[in-house]
């Protein structure tokens, strides 16, 4: 299922910070593939990005799957992905440590390739 971009102007669902970049995420787990679906608007209208795992939430293991997944999607060591909040909330922020302005430009890249429906 391919979500619809909503229109927030250029609002990424992704910021950088001093050793990377922080991607605000809305977790689908024991979904029927892993993908990252899309860009939606969360409850206070911040954009998040939509990721579905096949992994279920239980002893972290749909956590662990969504870091790799977002690292494998950027092209990136799944080492270099952690989470860092939302534990036992679909609501997560994960860190993809590295170059902020590298892996901002990988993003952007990936998010116009949703947006075109690739």
């Amino acid at each position: 299922m391919q979500l619809i971009i909503l229109p927030s102007g250029d609002a990424l669902p992704a910021r950088p910070v001093a050793d990377g970049i922080v991607i605000a995420v809305r977790l689908t787990p024991k979904a029927g593939a892993d993908q990252v679906s899309g860009v939606e608007g969360a409850g206070d209208g911040q954009p998040v990005l939509r990721v579905r795992v096949r992994a279920a939430p239980e002893d972290g293991k749909a956590n662990a799957a969504v870091a790799a997944l977002l690292a494998k999607w950027l092209d990136e060591p799944k080492t270099r992905a952690e989470l860092i909040s939302g534990g036992k909330s679909r609501l997560k922020q994960i860190l993809i440590r590295g170059e902020a302005g590298a892996l901002m430009e990988k993003f952007s890249a990936r998010i116009a390739l949703l947006k075109s429906g690739e």
